[in-house]
């Protein structure tokens, strides 16, 4: 019959567990370390191992250049010794992959279709406008309405807009899915030959284009029944938001 297992048999296999994670070496109080370096040597068994060498590859000496130099008294010609370059050939570095990639913004909680946003940046800050969907690269569709508060079909940062608690029901508005980035780039300029700063004419008034005024118009009906709805919506979307003296925005509620 076998022995039986004692407590200490189950001590001594806890102990031997543990001493395989545990360093040989240990630092006493001072900085000095218990055992020396001959010693980790031999409780490693470092003798044991095989040796591997690797011999270095000698690369050939740059033959001698020789040099015509001018002037009677000079020698006509001189042996310069040729140097290696000091740059790094960018080839034999290796570089890690670029693992970040860049994706749109998450839209805030406090922001769905048909939240009343106030602008704080823009030629329209200080508005109130209504927002419509969140596009592609992160930005937000917002419109005044046009017919309400001047504000056109713009994509907005939605860091610079402050979100409300005055909502418009846009439950079966359906909003035309060509309103995406593609829509607001604007098309690039050709300067002319020679040119390095394009001339702006100030006179001149920037036209807008036909099909870009009739989109707004469609847009504009379709938001005319809900905002008719909420009773004094229009004229909270046509007044601006302003700050008064000892009037702080972080303590408002909106």
């Amino acid at each position: 019959a076998a022995a039986p297992k004692t407590k200490a048999f189950f001590f001594l296999l806890a102990e031997s567990s543990t001493m395989a994670r545990c360093p040989r070496n240990k630092a006493l109080p001072g900085g000095v370390s218990k055992l020396s370096r001959s010693a980790v040597y031999r409780k490693k068994a470092i003798y044991k191992r095989k040796k591997t060498t690797t011999t270095k590859v000698a690369k050939p000496a740059a033959a001698p250049k020789t040099k015509t130099i001018g002037g009677a008294k000079n020698g006509g010609t001189r042996v310069v010794a040729v140097k290696e370059p000091r740059y790094v050939d960018d080839s034999k570095i290796h570089q890690l992959p670029n693992r970040k990639v860049a994706r749109p913004a998450k839209l805030r909680t406090s922001i769905t279709p048909g939240t009343v946003l106030i602008l704080l940046s823009g030629p329209h800050r200080g508005k109130r406008v209504v927002f419509l969907k969140q596009l592609a690269s992160g930005l937000l569709l917002i419109t005044g309405p046009f017919n309400v508060n001047g504000v056109p079909l713009r994509r907005v940062n939605q860091a610079y807009v402050i979100a409300t608690s005055t909502k418009v029901n846009l439950t079966g508005v359906k909003v035309d899915d060509k309103f995406n980035d593609a829509y607001f780039k604007r098309p690039a300029t050709k300067k002319a030959a020679g040119q390095f700063i394009e001339d702006k004419k100030e006179d001149a008034k920037k036209k807008v284009e036909a099909g870009r005024a009739a989109d707004q118009k469609a847009v504009d009906a379709l938001l005319a029944k809900p905002v008719a709805a909420v009773p004094e919506l229009k004229f909270y979307l046509q007044s601006k938001f302003g700050l008064s003296k000892n009037e702080f925005p972080h303590q408002m509620k909106f």
